[in-house]
């Protein structure tokens, strides 16, 4: 066979395209090309034929617990863990995987994802006691992933802004004198012939460096539609828990509030205590913050919600305006996820621009210098954008 430009293709590059091509378009018309699958070419057909039929398959995984199974363990076996992720969540979204998730062997099959993570959430409370050991320990391993790619980061990025924060340049006592960063400081005032640095000013800490430095509240919304953002809040929420010069606070809300702040140094059942699938009253969770703060200046309260309030509109507004005129650093974060622009109520979150509130998406990657951000109060970027955003 001669290519575009007369050369010969080598025959075994011809086979592979057609092999790629017939997986691709699957039986029907697929079968048109002539390529028979087999073995492992002929399970990876079947895998994806059960899922995406319809488009020239014949679709379904039945309503099997065993079959799903088997088919999910294909899935492992045959594509990378980035297309058993999406395959999995189409799965939930075409096929009715949800309720097949409440039988235990199937939950040992699929591979642990913040989206798998959200829908067994959603499921917990009609999920059967036999389904729910495996539902936890799935949850703990996305746990355990996302505090090994995020929680060093955060506490880096937020323990520096608060000790920049902590700093002064009138240190009361010798032992305040941070004499590093003094001496960077005045290295302009270096004396060769006495070979020494004669400071200028003084770069210390000051006293009670130890005591809680700023209020972090983290405001919740656990409708349906934010699962994937509260995995990721109840993750980020324990680890700004760990640190010991900030003193965290988390609420969920849907129509009602749930302060889960005492189970913040269990992420795991701190997730399990959430009830995704409710409606919204973003009004209502913020008139509960307002009374956690009890000083405004050193407050930062976060709000992760996509806004469509069911509750009072205008109460919310006045409220989130109470809230900032009394010197909180409010933010509102539209998601809290690795997905693209959000579905939100457009008109609240220009309202609340107008108020100074920042309303945007944050990927996790940019979480924490978004907090380093808000505790030293620098002006807030969009985490999407690296736009600074005072709008939406």
């Amino acid at each position: 066979m001669n290519g575009a430009s007369g050369a010969t293709v080598p025959r075994q590059h011809v086979d592979e395209r057609l092999r790629r091509w017939r997986l691709v378009l699957g039986g029907g018309e697929g079968d048109g090309i002539g390529v028979a699958l087999e073995g492992d070419d002929a399970r990876m057909d079947g895998a994806l034929g059960a899922l995406y039929g319809g488009d020239g398959r014949e679709a379904g995984l039945g309503g099997s617990a065993p079959r799903v199974a088997r088919w999910l363990g294909d899935v492992r076996r045959y594509f990378p863990a980035s297309v058993v992720q999406v395959m999995q969540q189409d799965a939930i979204d075409r096929l009715d995987l949800t309720r097949l998730l409440l039988e235990p062997e199937m939950l040992e099959a699929v591979e642990p994802d913040v989206h798998l993570a959200g829908t067994l959430l959603a499921l917990a409370k009609v999920m059967p006691d036999r389904a729910r050991e495996s539902a936890r320990a799935l949850v703990a391993a996305v746990v355990r992933d996302l505090e090994r790619r995020l929680a060093a980061r955060t506490r880096t990025a937020v323990a520096g802004a608060l000790d920049r924060i902590g700093r002064t340049s009138r240190p009361r006592r010798t032992a305040d004198i941070d004499w590093n960063r003094t001496i960077l400081a005045n290295l302009s005032r270096y004396l060769p012939e006495r070979r020494t640095v004669v400071p200028e000013r003084l770069v210390g800490h000051a006293r009670k460096q130890r005591s809680v430095r700023r209020d972090v509240v983290l405001c919740v919304d656990q409708s349906g539609s934010m699962a994937e953002s509260v995995v990721y809040a109840g993750v980020f929420g324990a680890v700004l828990a760990s640190i010991g010069t900030l003193r965290t606070r988390l609420v969920v809300f849907d129509t009602a509030v749930a302060d889960l702040t005492a189970l913040l140094p269990d992420p795991v059942e701190l997730l399990f205590g959430t009830q995704l699938g409710g409606g919204t009253d973003v009004n209502r969770a913020l008139a509960y913050c307002q009374g956690l703060v009890t000083r405004p200046a050193e407050t930062v309260l976060v709000l992760v919600s996509d806004l469509f309030e069911g509750g009072h509109r205008d109460e919310m507004l006045r409220r989130a305006a109470a809230l900032t005129g009394a010197g909180v650093r409010v933010i509102v974060l539209l998601a809290l996820s690795d997905e693209g622009t959000p579905a939100y109520d457009r008109e609240n979150a220009a309202a609340l621009a107008a108020l100074g509130v920042p309303a945007f998406a944050c990927t996790p990657d940019a979480f924490p210098e978004l907090m380093a951000a808000a505790i030293e109060g620098r002006q807030v970027a969009d985490r999407r954008t690296n736009e600074v955003s005072e709008t939406v």
